[in-house]
């Protein structure tokens, strides 16, 4: 086998373990959130702090920020970063239900994971669209995998929180 071929089986498998982590991340917070009765996730996490629903969309809107920021297409509630992203837990009155927020977070879930099923190896390591063509040039390390990286360990801090959460 050439060099180049070994180093791309290599890519590709170190690719697909990094879908599987970020696969098996949104399989916890699924089963986090199908643990208890839905009214146990409007506690807050700790006293004076975020409640479970809202950590829940904001999951949910910065991980469907990766449609954009992957150049796979539309967001599929851009409505959820002005709730979840912009405004503070507790400031907004009018949150989606929690029933609604997971089968939102399980229709995200798969949209994503279809799609990264489809991405390329030239493209998991390509740019993504908050970086130029000339900065990512300076550096490829501001790639789509180290995003998918970031985004499994943002979803892992929040589980943090979760388990927390007194019930």
């Amino acid at each position: 086998m050439q060099d180049s071929t070994i180093v791309q089986n290599y890519t590709e498998q170190v690719i697909q373990q990094a879908i599987n982590v970020w696969a098996a991340q949104n399989k916890t917070v699924t089963n986090f959130f199908n643990k208890y009765d839905d009214a146990a996730y409007m506690n807050e996490i700790a006293p004076g702090k975020n409640r479970a629903i809202y950590l829940l969309g904001h999951l949910i809107a910065v991980n469907d920020g990766m449609q954009q920021l992957f150049m796979l297409g539309e967001r599929l509630f851009p409505q959820y970063d002005a709730i979840f992203i912009k405004a503070a837990d507790k400031t907004v009155t009018d949150l989606p239900s929690i029933q609604t927020l997971k089968e939102d977070w399980e229709k995200l879930n798969i949209a994503l994971a279809d799609h990264f099923g489809k991405m390329t190896t030239a493209e998991w390591i390509g740019r993504h669209a908050s970086v130029s063509e000339e900065d990512f040039a300076k550096e490829p390390l501001r790639n789509k995998l180290n995003v998918l990286f970031s985004r499994t360990n943002h979803q892992s801090y929040h589980m943090g929180q979760l388990n927390l959460m007194p019930v």
